[in-house]
């Protein structure tokens, strides 16, 4: 058997709430640590004295119990792990890991015992049930009653409020009344919190960030007591979970942060964090409400009666005294400004971000603390508004992602190799290890930038095809003895240039100037010819509104069934989350479960066949009768097209017989010599038949367009009387 066991998805509740953590048995202790929180629970082996395996709701558990009176329960183990922890515990703790059954009979009157810190309830030597005292919040008697009212864990789905016991009258051991012997056991081991007595010490008017306001804060023995103007929040030394010390940017100010689990609560409003400020240039002189004695002995010389410097120094040696937790300050970390923070924007307030040597800190509205073991990956996106700055994304392993926006780019460097050397996951290393940082962009760069980019590449083959074609001119004017270097030049600014000089065509005129323009307009059709057969026009279908539309999928029919389930599972998700979220909800489904959503998209897929059969019959009618419209219309416009091109004809045959011998000159086929007279004559007299033709034309036309439109408006009124038929009468 190795030195230790390590345990995964190990539950430990807390308040009615299951947390998950990892669990070791090493030879001098054991350890548990909560994945949510970063708790540790550090058993020491000498003081184990018990050790229980019990059949529990998650499995198998055990319930170690120590000489100091404290009591561990870890949940979730499985049936083999009996056997070699029942071995470990023996060879290394010398301690027996007994078996013991709970009672499930159901009864509800039994034997109260006291053991510790806990409340067990037995029926025949047998727990029915165990209650934690330190859960225990108030504790109220009655005549024959004793109501024990419970700590509330926002965490925990289903919560208990409150216990009643009836306890029989008649006198106890001591001669007491024993309900009220019972109240004052409950009241001994609760973590109900009285201020009795005087306070340790009290500091008045401290500026605090969260809760917003000016505190008095009073140090009691076993919580802290912030009283204020409006507000008065009693917080448990139990819930204080880490302390921090952070200095300002501006190095006159110093940030106290205490890190609360469970949270304070004001209404619906939850404070985590118990953030104060104070400033370093402000002296204070303490003395402690106690004797040099009971401080010596009570805080074995962490603090001593009379105290003076520095009011958070004061405050945070007191803190860590009564808690009994190390300060957490930042670590080797030195931003561009020579500061330990670095000055960014998280949703819509600018705070500072703190890196430590375990996790990141942003304080302070809202304040988020991020641990390393808890972060999935980070990232380096390039600034949404200016190329300035940039935005730092942390996302975990819940799936959660946190984003620290408008970061200045100077502490980009800084902030990647301390990334880097604290080996966490950087989403874009390996775009930025192969592009390296060769200038903003790069440097910058967002992680979708290596996905395929279809107009990139559309572009570089339009590239590649007009180089192709400026090769095969080169070449042929290459070979032609008149070939002009600044010809293509010329070409492209009278093409592009709507104000180009016409100086180049006035130039030379004669034979070289019509074999130049005899070249470019042999030259321009190649690249027509290329660009129509790169980009071929493509005709649009049709839509049928008026047709049943297409059945869905089986993805999209178990989609829409979940969505609103989804929602109300993931609270707060958007859009693209959810079809994300159904994506792999959907890969995760059994065989079987699919099976019933194919099957119903058979069903629709059916339905739809039948359905668009059904309306293509009946749409029958509607398009015969279309069609025979469009019948009509055509030779309507060829006999039209005619009369046209026989008026034309006519007009041409006399404007050439008017002039005489003008209808040579007209027909352009006649080389004789006329008189400047004769043709001046012969223009007149058909320019004034053109103008008489025209509006003839014009005349007929509209007539003839009337008329159409009479008929047609006949049509669709006999075809709106008529009822449809899938085989129309034709007319006549």
């Amino acid at each position: 058997m190795g030195d230790t066991l390590e345990f995964n998805e190990i539950y430990q509740e807390v308040k009615g709430s299951w947390n998950d953590g990892r669990l070791r048995l090493a030879k001098q202790n054991v350890v548990y640590k909560s994945s949510k929180t970063g708790r540790v629970d550090n058993i020491p082996a000498a003081e184990l004295s018990a050790a229980q395996w019990r059949r529990v709701c998650l499995g198998h558990g055990i319930k170690l119990s120590t000489s100091s009176g404290h009591v561990y329960k870890y949940d979730g183990f499985r049936d083999t792990d009996f056997e070699k922890m029942s071995e470990f515990f023996k060879a290394n703790y010398k301690v027996e890991l007994t078996e013991k059954d709970m009672c499930v009979k159901g009864w509800n009157w039994g034997t109260a015992k006291f053991s510790g810190p806990q409340l067990a309830f037995d029926v025949n030597d047998s727990t029915v049930f165990e209650i934690p005292l330190n859960s225990v919040s108030q504790c109220a008697t009655g005549k024959n009653e004793v109501t024990l009212e419970f700590h509330q864990n926002d965490d925990a789905e289903v919560s208990l409020m409150e216990v009643r016991f009836y306890v029989p009258p008649g006198p106890s051991d001591e001669g007491q009344d024993p309900v009220e012997a019972f109240a004052q056991n409950v009241l001994s081991k609760a973590d109900v919190i009285q201020a009795t007595g005087d306070a340790v010490c009290v500091f008045k008017e401290l500026q605090c960030l969260t809760p917003r306001g000016r505190y008095d804060i009073r140090i009691y023995p076993s919580f802290l007591h912030l009283h204020g103007k409006t507000f008065d929040y009693k917080i448990p030394y139990t819930t204080v979970l880490r302390l921090f010390l952070l200095p300002h940017k501006d190095q006159r100010q110093m940030f106290f942060v205490i890190s609360l689990d469970p949270p304070i609560k004001q209404g619906q409003t939850r404070y985590h964090f118990l953030i104060l400020l104070f400033s370093k240039e402000e002296d204070l002189s303490l003395t402690l409400n106690m004797s040099e004695e009971d401080v010596e002995r009570r805080f074995e010389g962490k603090l001593s009666k009379n105290m003076s410097g520095s009011l958070y120094e004061m405050v945070s040696r007191v803190m860590k005294a009564l808690v009994n937790r190390k300060i957490t300050v930042p670590g080797n970390f030195q931003g561009h400004s020579g500061t330990q923070c670095i000055t960014c924007s998280y949703k819509a307030s600018s705070g500072l971000l703190y890196p430590l040597e375990r996790g990141f800190i942003y304080v302070h509205k809202p304040p988020v603390h991020l641990r390393f073991e808890e972060i999935s990956c980070v990232n380096f996106a390039r600034g949404t508004t200016t190329t300035r700055s940039f935005d730092f994304e942390i996302e975990t392993k819940q799936g959660n992602q946190y984003t620290f926006s408008s970061i200045e780019r100077e502490e980009y460097g800084k902030l990647f190799d301390f990334v880097n050397a604290k080996k966490l996951n950087i989403k874009n290393r390996g775009f930025k290890e192969k592009k390296g940082l060769k200038g903003n962009k790069d440097e910058y760069s967002d992680s979708d930038e290596d996905q395929h980019d279809a107009y990139l590449e559309r572009m570089k083959a339009e590239g590649k095809i007009r180089e192709e074609a400026n090769d095969s001119e080169e070449s042929d004017g290459e070979s032609d003895e008149s070939f002009n270097p600044g010809e293509e030049d010329d070409e492209v600014a009278e093409e592009y240039d709507s104000n180009a000089s016409e100086s180049d065509s006035s130039e030379g005129e004669g034979g070289s100037d019509q074999e130049e323009k005899s070249k470019k307009k042999a030259k321009k059709p190649k690249v027509v010819k290329e660009k129509k057969e790169r980009k071929p026009r493509r005709e649009k279908k049709q839509k049928d509104v008026g047709g049943p539309k297409r059945p869905m999928s089986a993805y999209m029919l178990w989609l829409n069934a979940s969505r609103e389930r989804i929602k109300g599972e993931n609270p707060g998700i958007s859009v693209t989350e959810i079809s994300k979220k159904a994506g792999e909800m959907w890969r995760g489904l059994g065989k079987e479960d699919k099976e019933e959503w194919d099957g119903k998209a058979v069903e629709a897929r059916k339905a739809y066949e039948k359905a668009k059969q059904e309306y293509n019959e009946s749409s029958e009618g509607v398009s015969a009768l279309a069609a025979k419209k469009e019948a009509k219309k055509k030779p309507a416009k060829k006999e039209e097209k005619k009369r046209k091109s026989a008026g034309a004809d006519k007009e041409k045959e006399r404007g050439g017989g008017g002039g005489g011998g003008g209808g040579g000159v007209g027909g352009g086929g006649n080389d004789s010599f006329k008189s400047k007279e004769f043709i001046e004559t012969s223009e007149d007299s058909a320019s004034e038949t053109e103008g008489k033709s025209k509006s003839k034309s014009k005349s007929k036309s509209k007539s003839k367009a009337k008329a159409e439109s009479k008929e047609e408006s006949e049509e669709e009124e006999e075809a709106a009387s008529t009822p449809h038929s899938s085989e129309p009468e034709e007319s006549d």
